[in-house]
């Protein structure tokens, strides 16, 4: 006869605790999950007002590169529960998905995210997984005990379950309940946090008053950025007055925090051009401009619509008067002076968190045994595309893995 596995905690119901609380229950054990807010999921949902983009069908070699310094740890973690796992599950749920153009899976048209979370939900209740929103984490209690606060009535109270899970997200978002409160807590038994900082955010332009009073808020399309000669990013960005928003400036964002960190010059290079071979570009830079003033020439010649020559006036001012060569230089590398990056409540996830050097390859703290960690509360960053989710789903499912091994 088997022994009773006993009764686990998950604290935080975003995707990464649910996930976990799925696997648990699935293993045979009970599971409650706690959360701070009125309903669960909830950055779930809003980061699928723009498009649920669930993960990314790119081969787990390049999906595990996308996680900077922590590769290696997520080749097993995407080994474990990879973009194919996550949608058998989706699917196992009624909810078929589909890969877009760009690799980035998505559900079909006729599923929001409050369809797949509805069924997901309704999975977790026929498991026996209990749900408790409006529970309010307050911190350790001995060995193995929790403090609660139950909101609506103010009454603490605590637990002692076999085996807890966290998973309460990192400092983006705060109206989410994803607010990183909960890092004096963790602090107060030893455990070392990272600082957070934004990940996936704009990036500020000291614009000039001319430029933000003529331009506003513009793209530009079929555009590629790069920090110095990295790798370039193809995409489309938006000129706000702050700055410079965009997937390919979301993706830089840790190239340019480091720069900015290190006090050296945090510059984006934009090409304008990217299909157009430096050959070819030069070519048509060298026909005969006549009177044509440099506007009417660079949107007869290369379609560079506004707002590109006011830009270009903005950030390189004498390019009217360069020779064909030195513009062609321009148009693949405008330089973009970075001189910071968003606040981390406008930022759509964070780095920093609890370093992996205070888990075990369970993802259990060292300073607690028993206590697992997940989700974005760890250490590492990804870009938009689907790998912010997939690394909340494969982390919830590791660490349920390491609270099942634990209880056996």
């Amino acid at each position: 006869m088997h022994k009773p596995l006993g009764e686990v905690a998950i604290i935080g119901g975003g995707p990464a605790g649910l996930m976990a609380a799925q696997r648990l229950a699935e293993g045979g054990v009970a599971v409650r999950v706690f959360e701070a807010q009125g309903t669960v999921g909830r950055k779930f949902l809003v980061a699928g007002h723009g498009g649920f983009n669930l993960s990314n069908a790119e081969d787990l070699t390049s999906f595990a590169s996308r996680y900077g310094a922590e590769e290696t740890r997520f080749q097993s973690l995407l080994s474990h529960f990879s973009p194919a796992d996550l949608r058998a599950w989706a699917a196992d749920l009624g909810i078929e998905t589909f890969v877009g153009t760009s690799g980035r899976i998505f559900p079909v048209a006729a599923h929001k995210p409050a369809d797949l979370l509805r069924a997901w939900l309704g999975r977790l209740r026929g498991l026996g997984v209990e749900i408790h929103t409006r529970h309010r984490w307050l911190g350790f209690a001995g060995a193995s005990g929790l403090r609660l606060r139950e909101e609506a009535s103010g009454r603490e109270f605590t637990i002692e379950p076999a085996a807890t899970v966290l998973a309460l997200g990192g400092a983006s978002w705060a109206k989410t309940g994803s607010d990183g409160a909960w890092v004096p807590l963790l602090q107060e038994i030893g455990v070392p946090v990272v600082p957070f900082a934004p990940a996936n955010c704009g990036a500020e332009v000291a614009w000039s008053d001319f430029f933000k009073a003529k331009v506003g808020r513009a793209p530009l399309k079929n555009i590629s950025l790069r920090v110095h000669d990295g790798p370039a990013v193809r995409g489309e960005i938006m000129l706000t007055d702050y700055g410079v928003e965009g997937t390919p400036v979301y993706a830089l964002t840790p190239q340019v925090r480091q720069a900015l960190q290190s006090n050296g010059p945090a510059t984006l290079l934009l090409n304008l051009k990217p299909d157009l071979a430096p050959a070819a570009l030069l070519a048509k830079l060298q026909q005969r401009r006549g009177a044509a003033s440099l506007p009417d020439f660079l949107r007869k010649t290369l379609s560079l619509a506004p707002p590109v020559p006011t830009l270009l006036r903005e950030l390189a001012p004498t390019a009217s008067a360069g020779n064909p060569e030195e513009l062609a230089a321009l148009l693949t590398a405008v330089p973009l002076p970075i001189s910071g990056l968003r606040p981390l409540d406008e930022a759509i996830s964070t780095a920093g968190g609890i370093g992996f050097e205070a888990l075990n390859e369970h993802l259990m703290l060292r300073q607690r045994p028993g206590t697992f960690v997940a989700g974005e509360m760890l250490d590492w960053e990804a870009p938009t595309g689907g790998y912010l989710l997939q690394g909340c789903f494969s982390t919830g499912a590791w660490a349920a893995q390491g609270v099942l091994r634990h209880l056996q």
